[in-house]
This record gives C-alpha cells, sequence and structure tokens, in this order.
C-alpha cells in the first residue's frame, strides 16, 4: 500500500508514468530529480502518511525502496 501511494507522489512531482517507477528505481539517477523534487516527494509522503521525516534521514533517501523502508518504520 506504501509503495502505491508513494509511487503515485513521484509520479506528480516528477510528471513520470507510475509505471516506470519500481522499488530498486533511484530518484536522481534513474528519474532525473534534484534536491529540489526530492524535498517536494518528502513533503508528498509527510502529508499523505501524516508522518514527519528528519532531515538527516530524507538526506540519506536514493531509491523508491528505502523511501517505502523509511515509511514503514514511521508509521509502525
Amino acid at each position: 500500500m506504501e509503495f502505491e501511494k508513494l509511487k503515485q507522489i513521484i509520479a506528480d512531482v516528477l510528471n513520470v508514468d507510475p509505471e516506470e517507477i519500481k522499488p530498486e528505481t533511484t530518484f536522481m539517477d534513474d528519474l532525473g530529480a534534484d534536491s529540489l523534487d526530492v524535498f517536494q516527494i518528502i513533503l508528498g509522503i509527510e502529508d499523505t502518511f501524516q508522518i514527519e521525516v528528519p532531515a538527516e534521514k530524507a538526506e540519506k533517501i536514493t531509491t523508491v525502496e528505502e523511501a517505502v523502508e523509511l515509511i514503514k518504520s514511521a508509521i509502525n
């Protein structure tokens, strides 16, 4: 469930097809996101999942799977 919602957030921010987004997809290399795009994705995650992502954790996220794990750990 987290993955599907995250795919939609990423697709909306980066204007890409959600079907292109896989767990191993990297934000910068595969999707061409810059630091502002990643920041907007983090904001979307916080808003959608009602969680707070600490800046030091957000800076370490490079793949979609890492973002999903962060969401799961924050929810539980």
